[in-house]
């Protein structure tokens, strides 16, 4: 077994491997799935995909990876290389028609109920990007969408310095943030902004209306109970 990772769960110190998944894992990752959204708070958090879009993604349309216990699956996360199509998230973020190819998206990540707060989620986007620079090297932006108040998955695509661009109903009529990250900026340009607000993550409204502006979140904060997200511009930005 050709094996990325190894380590050691913080929670009852399991070791873990990790290792790229493929056709094969597809029922385990699918209970998976089921697990995650049976565990859910409440409903329209999580968008699950189809038995069919993992099949798209393991036949070659992006990576997987997943992280194991002895031989169960516990944790997974994908990458998607999309069609290009009206529902591209590069077009919800203003990005040029040629630019669209250059796209990837961060479709999916989930870790089974018993084994969150081992920071899996992070491990495997460290490893997956890693994974990625090796095997594929033409594309430059990370896309992904998560919901208002999913705040762990919010956390996480902060952590891997991941900014919001755009705020819209997808999916049906379910309202997301878009992420994304340009794999092309440098670290200190990532930190360079003109001007910081920082709105509440309930004020739609004005949070739409900022970023129509050209604002972008790079992070959220926590303030006697109410969840902010803080906006910087920079009007030389690409996106």
């Amino acid at each position: 077994m050709n094996w990325i990772y190894e380590g050691i769960l913080r929670n009852g110190n399991l070791p873990f491997k990790v290792r790229k998944l493929d056709a094969e894992d597809l029922e385990e990752i699918l209970e998976v799935q089921k697990q995650v959204v049976q565990a859910m708070e409440g409903p329209g958090i999580l968008q699950p995909l189809t038995k069919e879009e993992y099949q798209y993604i393991l036949e070659g349309k992006g990576l997987m990876i997943g992280a194991f216990v002895g031989n169960d699956l516990i944790a997974f996360r994908a990458l998607l290389i999309p069609p290009i199509d009206e529902e591209h998230l590069g077009r919800d973020i203003g990005l040029a028609e040629n630019e669209l190819r250059k796209v990837l998206y961060q479709e999916i990540s989930n870790v089974l109920p018993d084994y969150r707060g081992n920071h899996l989620q992070k491990i495997l986007a460290a490893r997956i990007m890693e994974e990625l620079g090796k095997d594929i090297q033409h594309f430059r932006y990370i896309c992904c969408t998560v919901a208002p108040f999913n705040i762990p998955s919010l956390k996480d695509k902060f952590a891997q310095g991941m900014r919001i661009a755009g705020l819209k109903e997808k999916y049906g009529g379910s309202l997301r943030y878009i992420f994304v990250k340009d794999l092309e900026e440098t670290e200190e340009k990532a930190t360079l902004f003109q001007e910081s607000t920082r709105i509440k993550m309930g004020d739609i409204e004005v949070q739409k209306r900022i970023i129509s502006q050209g604002w972008q979140a790079v992070r959220m904060e926590e303030d006697e109970g109410a969840h902010w997200v803080v906006y910087v511009y920079d009007g030389d930005r690409h996106c």
